[in-house]
């Protein structure tokens, strides 16, 4: 069978595909923050030095989840199944520390009052915008930490190759790429003054 020099497999198309539409969903969802952002002019400032500092650190966590999938595909790819596993399953873990982060935040800002109907700081589309955002962010973290379990487990026991660490491992790259979107237009423009 001849190979054709653009052939792509059909998983990695549809994952492509799917990372295109996402990247859309995306773009509205920031645009629409933005939007609202600018249009309301009690928008608070409320992210000082200690939130900022967890942001920091939420980053480098994903950033770090980058670099042990990337390690973790060019394993499998190698046919190294022991350390694709273990860079992939550390990769899980680093997402679910971040969702960890996540949910902390959330916590603190609950706990001082705003949530998706009001915000004692200004504007009460504060909360639900925040929470939108990263929200959705954060459900497609901990969705690509539960595929990746799923991919690993199954790779493991060799219901799935290298070829699906990788078609995975682009989801995830996408999903950290999302964040270094995130961060600037929700959290760094609404840096305490």
């Amino acid at each position: 069978m001849e190979e054709r020099p653009f052939a792509i497999p059909s998983k990695k198309l549809v994952m492509w595909l799917f990372i295109i539409s996402d990247a859309c969903t995306f773009g509205a969802t920031l645009f629409a923050y933005g939007y609202v952002r600018n249009a309301a002019p009690d928008w608070p400032h409320h992210f000082e030095t200690a939130s900022i500092i967890n942001v920091a650190i939420m980053t480098f966590v994903l950033v770090t989840s980058s670099l042990t999938m990337l390690i973790g595909t060019r394993a499998a790819k190698a046919g190294d199944k022991s350390r694709a596993l273990r860079f992939t399953f550390i990769t899980v873990a680093l997402g679910l520390v971040f969702a960890g982060l996540h949910l902390r935040e959330w916590a603190s800002m609950i706990g001082a009052g705003v949530n998706l109907f009001q915000n004692p700081w200004g504007a009460p589309l504060f909360g639900a915008s925040f929470f939108g955002v990263t929200g959705l962010h954060l459900l497609h973290v901990v969705s690509g930490a539960i595929a990746l379990t799923v991919v690993g487990l199954g790779y493991k026991r060799g219901r799935y190759n290298g070829d699906d660490i990788e078609i995975w491992s682009l989801y995830w790259h996408f999903v950290d790429l999302v964040w270094m979107f995130v961060v600037p237009m929700v959290y760094l423009l609404n840096v305490a003054q």
